[in-house]
């Protein structure tokens, strides 16, 4: 034990037991007077006292010990408490046996609010999965309905229907990130493809807003989950759209393993940088965009971390932003 340490126990050891050391003294100062009342030598009193010294000192001294001894033991039981309250000390009082039967007490309570909440949270889950896809049904009919005649207000239509997809599948993924079945398959991939699949997906979106696309091969074979990676892309290529309203979304890789997705959109403000991850976080350009949810890139950051990838954001406000997606490794242990 540290210095430190020993001193702060002896301190709160010496707290513990001041009623008994007062009282020690206070006993010692009565046989000093009726010894000096009596006429007994001072050699006599000296020798009585050395005694009742030196059997307290060897009390103190076991005392102390078992004192260390059960903090210790408390101590390390912090750890596991949480789970269970066996391997409590066994009480030596009845007040210390109160104290454990207050501990029990509030850790059954505690136990009951946890399964409370899971099950809670389960059947939250079960019920917005159960919603996000049976909302699909009638957005596929919505797609066939306005597919059955063209015109530009059904062209709008259309492009709104896609926003409500995205929506809905951010939904799905947001539900899944914590799931213990979260279906990961790591394998290797061909980030041209996965990328590819994602602007194929966003390929009417370019047409409708006019933007162009600065598509370089990006010969690559990663080893990640596509269909996670590619929801990452898909999102990145979102907010690119959403705050991009003219110029070109260059899609390359930087270095070996890098994946950039740049565009010529409004920016973002350098004071916001640092929280553009942050779960509900939609820094200025939210407060201007008011569909704004700042779940996007939260996912997209979780989602990288559980894949051991990586992502980063530079950008200037009325320059655009570059996205950079750090696929060189996978740690395969914490997937």
């Amino acid at each position: 034990m540290e210095k430190n340490g020993f001193l702060t126990m002896v301190v709160e050891y010496i707290k513990c037991h001041r009623n008994v050391i007062l009282l020690q003294v206070f006993f010692a100062f009565i046989f000093i007077f009726v010894f000096s009342l009596y006429g007994v030598p001072v050699e006599a009193a000296g020798y009585a006292a050395l005694l009742c010294s030196a059997a307290g000192a060897v009390y103190a001294a076991a005392s102390y010990s078992r004192y260390s001894r059960r903090h210790a033991a408390l101590a390390e039981l912090q750890s596991r408490i949480t789970l269970s309250t066996e391997g409590l000390p066994e009480p030596k009082d009845l007040l210390e046996k109160d104290y454990q039967r207050l501990i029990e007490a509030v850790q059954e309570d505690k136990v009951k609010s946890s399964e409370n909440e899971s099950r809670e949270r389960r059947d939250m889950t079960d019920y917005y999965t159960l919603w996000a896809h049976q909302i699909k049904t009638p957005i596929a009919a919505m797609r066939l309905l306005l597919q059955s005649e063209a015109s530009e207000q059904n062209s709008e239509l259309s492009m709104e229907l896609f926003k409500i997809e995205q929506y809905v599948g951010m939904v799905l993924q947001y539900l899944r990130i914590d799931s213990d079945s979260s279906d990961l398959v790591i394998k290797k991939h061909s980030l041209d493809e996965v990328a590819r699949q994602a602007v194929r997906k966003y390929a009417k979106l370019f047409i409708y807003k006019k933007i162009s696309l600065d598509f370089k091969e990006l010969d690559l074979e990663v080893i990640t989950d596509e269909k996670w990676l590619a929801f990452v892309i898909e999102q990145v290529l979102s907010n690119s759209l959403k705050y991009t309203n003219k110029g070109t979304i260059s899609i390359y890789l930087e270095g070996d393993s890098t994946l950039v997705i740049e565009d010529t959109g409004i920016g973002i403000k350098a004071e916001d940088l640092p929280r553009v991850f942050e779960k509900g976080f939609t820094g200025y350009n939210g407060r201007d965009d008011k569909r704004s949810t700042g779940i996007g890139l939260y996912l997209c950051k979780r989602i990288l971390t559980k894949l051991s990838h990586t992502i980063a954001i530079e950008s200037e406000v009325g320059k655009g932003t570059r996205v950079k997606i750090g696929l060189g490794s996978v740690n395969l242990t914490t997937l």
